[in-house]
């Protein structure tokens, strides 16, 4: 009789245990259902979390300051004893591109990299002025809110134009300056500045498409940008169109070359960083640095594009440990 009764329990037992996996791998498909709709509604998140992950890794921290009375949002890393260096982006560029470099070189420097005034997450006032004049203006006094000068000034594309201006109008602020395929002086022609010079915008994003020509114009190897970041990102850069074409409007007139006369003013020695494969800033450009400049030295790395900071991170840290003299 009882195992007349083991026998018949165990369909019943076993239908029990079909239907909690049901429940479970229900309970488990609505979840990832809402997930994605979360996603799909607020893009936003899923680009948080990643970058809330670089910065983990770089041992990264934010701080706001005010600098004449306009908010400025950096990123820190590194040893506040150690030596301090600061990184100044690119156009279309946020404090965010210098975390790969940032988690390379935390354990042996103090790190400081600021949203310029405008962009990212820094303040943007109605009508302000943010061609590179007005933002070396406003980085040289920034500069003085750091607990001491830096060791090194880096400033990459249209913030290695503003970094030089600093360099070249405030001396006394600049120890060291490093251009990483820096605006600001003539180069030989290529697609992208003819394209700027017509009028263009070569960095517009506005859909999947342009992203990805963007990414394939500034890296050697683009990295791919998965579903839902690239929603993200995508909304960031239509939100921000209508200030990218202004800034580009001053970046392709009268200010295109606005620190090229002012090169002999630069007393600090400088590292003229390039990628082989630059196709924004020709590495000619360094050229046109290097002479006219009183101390400089070029390296160019093979293999990257326009952003080596974040294509070739050891080259890139390689290149400015040595600026450093270490």
């Amino acid at each position: 009789m009882a195992a007349a009764q083991r026998l018949a329990g165990e369909p019943r037992s076993d239908a029990r245990r079909r239907r909690w996996r049901r429940i479970v791998w229900l309970s488990l498909g609505l979840d990832l259902l809402l997930v994605i709709g979360l996603l799909a509604w607020k893009p936003e998140w899923a680009l948080a979390a990643y970058v809330a992950v670089q910065r983990w890794q770089a041992g990264a921290s934010e701080r706001t300051v005010e600098v004449e009375g306009q908010r400025l949002v950096q990123l820190e890393a590194g040893p506040e004893s150690a030596p301090l260096v600061v990184l100044l982006h690119g156009f279309t560029g946020s404090k965010e591109n210098w975390l790969p470099l940032m988690a390379a070189l935390s354990g042996e420097y103090r790190l400081v990299a600021p949203d310029l005034p405008g962009w990212g997450e820094s303040q943007r006032l109605p009508g302000a002025d943010y061609g590179v004049r007005a933002q070396a203006g406003r980085i040289a006094a920034w500069l003085d809110t750091l607990p001491r000068p830096p060791e090194l000034l880096v400033g990459h594309s249209m913030g290695g134009h503003i970094a030089a201006l600093v360099a070249a109008t405030r001396p006394e602020k600049v120890r060291r300056l490093a251009l990483v395929s820096a605006a600001g002086v003539p180069f030989e022609e290529n697609a992208f500045g003819r394209a700027v010079l017509a009028g263009g915008h070569p960095f517009a994003v506005e859909d999947r498409a342009s992203l990805d020509r963007y990414l394939g114009l500034v890296f050697a190897d683009p990295p791919f940008v998965p579903w839902p970041v690239d929603r993200a990102f995508i909304r960031r850069r239509i939100a921000d169109r209508d200030f990218e074409l202004a800034v580009l409007a001053r970046l392709r007139g009268e200010e295109r070359f606005a620190v090229q006369p002012l090169l002999g003013q630069i007393r600090a020695p400088t590292l003229l960083l390039w990628c082989e494969g630059d196709r924004v800033i020709d590495p000619s450009a360094a050229a046109a640095y290097a002479a006219g400049l009183a101390d400089s030295r070029t390296v160019l790395l093979p293999g990257c594009g326009h952003m080596p900071m974040m294509e070739d991170v050891a080259g890139t840290a390689a290149a400015l440990r040595e600026a450093l003299g270490r």
